[in-house]
């Protein structure tokens, strides 16, 4: 994540209420993924090995920042997603991404037979996977965070999808890719409508992100019951040395 991205707008929320998803890695980070976390004063973020997202307070001050600082360390990188707020100037940007944040809103969810749970003994065929088709950050110990569904053909790992953000009341579905040989076929649609049958089943209510810019992507999510809740951005920023 090294490409300069700008995008000047200040995103404001389009769907109302949810207010917790306004900063779900804070809510994550603080609520059920506190076993992840790792703090410095009002900083936080996961686990590097777990997942890269890192989170502030809504506003944060000065000495917000500087905890920040603390935590990575001098030239240590942040990825905040979700955010509303620039960074000092001390602080350089190296990724600035619009986004999309995503919401349930009647999703047609229903179990897949042909999915199966995937466990740490996938996690290096999940990796490749992951290698080859670009969904979204995916670590060693991601699959840590949530139920991750894979789809086998042949024995061969083709197609996978999961839980990321884990927040009170919600469950991010995250990482979901098909092997190239094996799209237009409907697998991530598939273990989408699987997973959100999952967390609904959970009590939760099933939420994505999305790069503003995969407009197929969101066309896709949109036909199978989500509903644009709030542009949003994506950074990552470098502390200070």
């Amino acid at each position: 994540m090294t490409d300069r991205i700008t995008d000047e707008r200040v995103p404001e929320p389009e769907f109302p209420g949810h207010a917790v998803l306004d900063n779900p890695a804070l809510a994550a980070l603080t609520g059920p993924h506190a076993p992840f976390a790792q703090r410095h004063g009002a900083a936080l973020r996961y686990h590097p090995d777990v997942c890269p997202m890192a989170a502030l307070p809504d506003s944060p001050t000065a000495r917000d920042w500087s905890d920040a600082a603390e935590l990575v360390g001098p030239g240590g990188s942040l990825f905040l997603p979700v955010v509303t707020n620039r960074p000092p100037a001390e602080w350089d940007t190296t990724m600035d991404l619009p986004g999309v944040q995503m919401i349930d809103a009647g999703v047609d969810a229903r179990p897949d037979d042909e999915a199966v749970p995937l466990t740490a003994a996938d996690v290096p065929e999940m990796t490749d996977l992951v290698e080859r088709t670009r969904p979204g950050p995916f670590r060693p110990r991601t699959i840590e965070m949530g139920t991750y569904l894979g789809i086998r053909r042949n024995g061969r790992l083709i197609a996978m999808g999961g839980e990321r953000l884990g927040l009170p009341g919600y469950t991010e579905i995250s990482a979901v890719c098909t092997d190239p040989d094996f799209r237009g076929h409907g697998l991530a649609s598939r273990l989408v409508l699987d997973l959100a049958h999952r967390i609904r089943s959970s009590g939760d209510t099933p939420i994505l992100h999305a790069d503003a810019r995969n407009v197929g992507a969101i066309r896709l999510y949109e036909q199978l019951g989500f509903i644009v809740r709030r542009e949003v951005l994506f950074q990552v920023i470098t502390a200070p040395h």
